[in-house]
């Protein structure tokens, strides 16, 4: 689906979105579900893209259902993968995560990736900004392109009203609450988050509720 002339929500990965960026030099964000590499490269093709034509996987987070293709992507593309240092031990399996997603990492087996980046503070890739958001886990990022917001799990969409993620699954409330209110000054027009439907922000934003 397009989103604006260069985002599209890639379709094989509903459930937990992943999201292109045709730039000059194209970028994945966030890989969806284990399994899925092999749609995910498919549905690439059809919009135009070969694997190698990637030149980046930018991950919002450690969940397995945003990491769960990022290690097949890479080898089938040689894209450069970037990552936060906080959420880095998880995402190579060299720390477990606590509560009900160690059970939910037990269920969604990853094979650990090589990442090759690490973001830093008021970074930008290419066109595209690196927005700390943490809450959702210790190290979660958003990222702003032009005016969509790539929310990762920062919120959901649920009926068309943004939320965010049941409280069990957030790893700090108050790091949620203080990330949430920081984007609220960002402009931006389109919210794509993981989980539901991209949709305009309108006063979405200023309304949210956890």
């Amino acid at each position: 689906m397009e989103i604006t002339p260069s985002v599209h929500k890639l379709e094989s990965t509903r459930g937990s979105y992943a999201y292109l960026i045709r730039e000059a030099e194209p970028i994945l964000i966030d890989t969806s579900f284990p399994g899925r590499a092999g749609a995910i490269l498919a549905e690439l093709e059809m919009i135009g893209l070969k694997p190698t034509d990637i030149a980046h996987i930018l991950l919002t987070h450690h969940d397995g259902d945003h990491i769960g293709n990022v290690r097949a992507l890479q080898q089938a593309s040689g894209a450069q993968v970037w990552a936060s240092q906080e959420d880095l031990p998880y995402i190579l399996g060299q720390r477990s995560r606590t509560g009900i997603k160690r059970l939910i990492q037990a269920l969604i087996k990853v094979e650990p990736p090589q990442v090759d980046q690490i973001y830093q503070a008021e970074q930008k890739i290419g066109p595209l900004e690196v927005i700390p958001t943490p809450g959702h886990t210790p190290g979660h990022v958003s990222f702003l392109y032009g005016d969509v917001l790539f929310s990762g799990d920062l919120v959901v969409n649920r009926k068309n009203k943004l939320r965010t993620a049941p409280a069990v699954l957030n790893w700090d409330r108050a790091a949620l609450k203080r990330s949430l209110r920081a984007v609220q000054h960002l402009k931006f027009n389109w919210i794509c988050p993981a989980h539901g439907e991209p949709l305009q922000r309108a006063s979405l934003w200023e309304t949210l509720s956890d």
